[in-house]
């Protein structure tokens, strides 16, 4: 219990320092106690990732990469949205965007990775996810472009840059607390 709490500690800590952006030592000192009293009260509820994991030279650099490739893949979601919300003739000749629910197969299963995976491709503007199905290992999203070529396809395009850079990271918070 006592190694869940620093963990948990350690990630509310951080959001706080991210949120805040101030450096006064008042503000540091309230966000400790803030976040110490967050992780006391989350501890009882389950695993957690522990932050210092991620110094693991292969998660390292799996995370450093995970991190540029959805920073390279959200920028470039946002142009060509623009492009397309700016330039409406390079749509699809004759007709509007071809929005639409589209799904998704994943090779996780666990709700820490579905959550992941949810989470970080809901960050790049092309697709927003609207479900998960855990016992089908299926995410389901609101995509701007629907892809073509069925869910393999999709999968490729949605899932797959950001699935193969969280292998590495194993169960999130589920007995992988190493």
């Amino acid at each position: 219990m006592p190694r869940r709490v620093v963990a948990l500690f350690c990630w509310t800590y951080l959001v706080w320092v991210l949120l805040t952006w101030t450096l006064t030592l008042e503000v540091q000192l309230f966000g400790a106690g803030f976040a110490l009293a967050i992780a006391l009260a989350l501890a009882p509820l389950g695993e957690v990732a522990a932050p210092w994991q991620l110094l693991r030279p292969r998660r390292l650099g799996s995370a450093v990469m995970l991190l540029l490739s959805a920073a390279g893949r959200i920028v470039v979601a946002n142009l060509r949205l623009s492009r397309l919300i700016w330039h409406p003739g390079l749509r699809r000749p004759g007709g509007p965007l071809r929005s639409g629910m589209v799904i998704v197969p994943t090779r996780y299963e666990s709700a820490g990775q579905l959550t992941a995976v949810g989470l970080i491709t809901s960050l790049i503007v092309d697709n927003q996810i609207t479900d998960a199905d855990r016992s089908r290992q299926e995410l389901q999203y609101h995509a701007v472009v629907v892809p073509g070529g069925g869910p393999r396809q999709a999968r490729k395009e949605i899932n797959e840059p950001v699935e193969r850079w969280l292998a590495p990271f194993g169960g999130f918070g589920e007995g992988d607390n190493s």
